[in-house]
This record gives structure tokens, C-alpha cells and sequence, in this order.
């Protein structure tokens, strides 16, 4: 082969740590590495997909989005989130993923900063070097939460700062206070706010709250992936300014067309539907998080227990992470999320109370022998 040529911003970027555990597991492996809900699809959800496909809805739609299923998000977003966003104001995009890409693409330049938490999500980072920006960790508290002051020493002269609450890899929810101190001080020093939302309604006791309450140049992120276990359908969203948005469904126009209509219809019917899945998933995964978090004190491990999402993010040495492997538990080393973190791992409980109690029976092995 001549000459290998590729872009410097995708040779620096590795594959992400999550998946490499994903892929590697073993045909026996309990694996605790996805952060993938393991419900079925809501059967309401389903049946409005085979409808749209039975009355033919299988070509392309607006850019944005059917006209319908922005309305419904601009109401969820009034419904559930106190936010007032118009329909012109939201993007269907494939997944939260495309959303976090376009929004990247759209708002850093060459050389700008972006600031996220480290430990944080393995996608920031990635996303912000493909636009050219430089990433900068914002460090955690003893509790795992941001810690704001420090954060705000970080801000001057930043681009975007990624909120992302409640938080993966570590659980853990931003206080009503902390959101509204960090989006009015991104304000005040011209740094957009981007607020991934996608675990909103999974948490435990501290309610969620989104950012854009508290200030006007907010990005929120949100998708049906994790609220209605739709992660295959690839459907997200975005709302924004209108500036913003005029920014963004240039980058969405080109990489992506639009949104699958299919999953288009299916969302429509996710969001204006029964709700009750979601309240019994997020009781479920309360259960599993209790069922988890108290096998692992039993074990000696000490943490803050997750306030939402479906991870605990549990430190421990390198060797007993190895040994936690080699006992056929598929969990994520803290490495794969930042540089702040190399002894903890990330544990997913989005995974049947069954496969927790035989992955704690292999983790008490490990330790054992640790």
C-alpha cells in the first residue's frame, strides 16, 4: 500500500475504552461495561414503528425533523424540563451522539477550549478534538460532583463547557445550585453551555434540572435512547438559540440528511404516549442500584452511591480490576474516562438483579484472591 495519509485530528483518537471491553468479552462474561438499558422497547413504541412502516413513511424528512415530533419535543422540554423552546429551535439527529457531533462542529474553532469533566464521558473529549478544539478536564470533588469554584477559576476564555448531570461515568447529580452557579457564570464570560440530559429520568433523590433555566446560551442535548430503551433507534435532539441552530442543521444537513423516519414516528409515539415504562425502568434500576452498591460495601468497597443514571463508579487497584476481568465481569477502567481517575472503574446496573448477584459472587472471588 502507498503511503499512509490520514487526518492527525482521527489518528489521535482512540478507540473508545467502553468498547474495547464490549467487544472483548467472553462467551461466559457478565457484562457490566455497556451503559445499554436491557428493557424491550415499549410495546406502544414498537406498534407506531410498524404503523409508519406499513403507511409507507420510509423516505426521507425535513432536515430537522417531521414537523410533529418537534412540536412534541418543544412540549416535553415545556412539560418536563420548564424550558421554553420553540419547534424551530430543536434538531432530530441520530442519537444524542450526532447531536453532541453537529453541535462541536458548528460552535468550536481551531484551538478553542472545551471544558468537560474528567473522569467524564469517553465521547467529549473525542468530539471536541475532531472540531479542533482542546479539551481541558474540570476535576470532581470528593463526593464526584463538579466542583464549581474550581470550575469557574477554568472558564475565562473557554468555548463550551460540557454539563452533563446526571453524570456518566460516575451517577452522580448536580444540584439545583451548582447547575444555576455554573451556567450564569458561563454567561458572563461568553462560554456556551452544552447539557447532555440523557439520563434525566433516572435519579434517586436529587431531581434533575436542566441548565437552560438558569441562562440563554445553553445547547440542550436530550434522546429517546435511554428513557424508553431505544438506544438501536438512534434517534436524539437538540434545542438551542436559533443562531445556534442555523449553525447546526448546516453540519446536520450534510453528515447525516436526517433523523431514520421510521424512528422519527417511533419517538413521536415515545413522548406523547403512556409514561408509566419509564417510572417502572427507573424503579427497577433503583432496586439493582441498591442490590449492587450494598454487595459492594459487603465486599469492602467504599464510594458515594450513584444518585442517577445506571453506573456506581468504584475505586480499586489496578490488579483487583484485572482480577475482576479474568473472573468473566466485564467492567470499564477509569482510564477510559479521563486522566483523573486510573483507579476506579466504572459498573453498569442496567443489567437483570440475577446477572448483579452472579457478577458480585466473581467480584467477591477477586477480592479474595486480591
Amino acid at each position: 500500500m502507498a503511503e499512509e495519509r490520514f487526518a492527525e485530528r482521527v489518528r489521535g483518537i482512540e478507540i473508545s475504552g467502553i468498547r474495547k471491553m464490549f467487544e472483548g468479552a467472553g462467551e461466559d462474561s457478565i457484562n457490566l461495561g455497556l451503559g445499554q438499558p436491557d428493557f424491550p422497547t415499549p410495546p406502544l413504541i414498537r406498534e407506531a414503528a410498524k404503523r409508519a412502516i406499513d403507511q409507507g413513511m420510509t423516505g426521507y424528512t425535513m432536515n430537522a425533523g417531521v414537523p410533529e415530533l418537534r412540536a412534541a419535543v418543544s412540549e416535553k422540554f415545556r412539560r418536563e424540563n420548564a424550558l421554553s423552546y420553540s419547534p424551530d429551535q430543536v434538531i432530530v439527529t441520530a442519537g444524542a451522539s450526532e447531536a453532541l457531533h453537529i453541535v462541536m462542529q458548528a460552535l468550536v474553532d481551531e484551538g478553542d477550549r472545551v471544558l468537560i469533566a474528567d473522569p467524564g464521558f469517553v465521547s467529549y473529549a473525542a468530539l471536541a478534538t475532531l472540531a479542533g478544539g482542546r479539551t481541558e478536564g474540570l476535576g470532581l470533588d470528593a463526593s464526584l460532583h463538579l466542583d464549581v469554584e474550581a470550575a469557574k477559576e477554568q472558564m475565562d476564555g473557554a468555548r463550551l463547557l460540557v454539563l452533563n448531570t446526571p453524570a456518566n461515568p460516575t451517577g452522580m447529580v448536580e444540584s439545583e445550585e451548582s447547575v444555576k452557579a455554573l451556567v450564569e457564570y458561563a454567561e458572563d464570560k461568553g462560554v456556551t453551555v452544552v447539557a447532555d440530559e440523557v439520563y434525566e429520568h433516572f435519579t434517586y433523590g436529587t431531581p434533575h434540572v436542566s441548565a437552560a433555566r438558569f441562562g440563554e446560551d445553553v445547547v440542550t442535548i436530550n434522546a429517546t435512547s435511554k428513557t424508553y430503551s431505544m438506544t438501536g433507534w438512534r434517534l436524539g435532539y437538540m434545542a438551542a438559540p436559533e443562531a445556534v441552530v442555523d449553525e447546526c442543521i448546516k453540519v446536520h444537513q450534510y453528515c447525516q440528511a436526517c433523523a431514520t423516519s421510521i424512528s422519527q414516528y417511533a419517538a413521536l409515539a415515545a413522548l406523547t404516549g403512556d409514561q408509566s415504562p419509564v417510572a417502572a425502568m427507573r424503579e427497577e434500576y433503583r432496586a439493582r442500584r441498591d442490590l449492587l452498591c450494598t454487595g459492594l460495601a459487603d465486599l469492602g468497597f467504599r464510594f458515594p452511591a450513584p444518585e442517577g443514571a445506571f453506573y456506581a463508579f468504584v475505586p480499586m487497584g489496578q490488579n483487583l480490576f484485572a482480577k475482576i476481568i479474568e473472573k468473566g465481569v466485564i467492567i470499564v477502567p477509569g482510564s477510559a474516562f479521563g486522566t483523573c481517575a486510573p483507579d476506579y472503574a466504572r459498573i453498569s446496573y442496567a443489567a437483570s438483579q440475577d446477572d448483579l448477584r452472579r457478577a458480585l459472587a466473581r467480584i467477591a472471588e477477586a477480592v479474595l484472591e486480591d
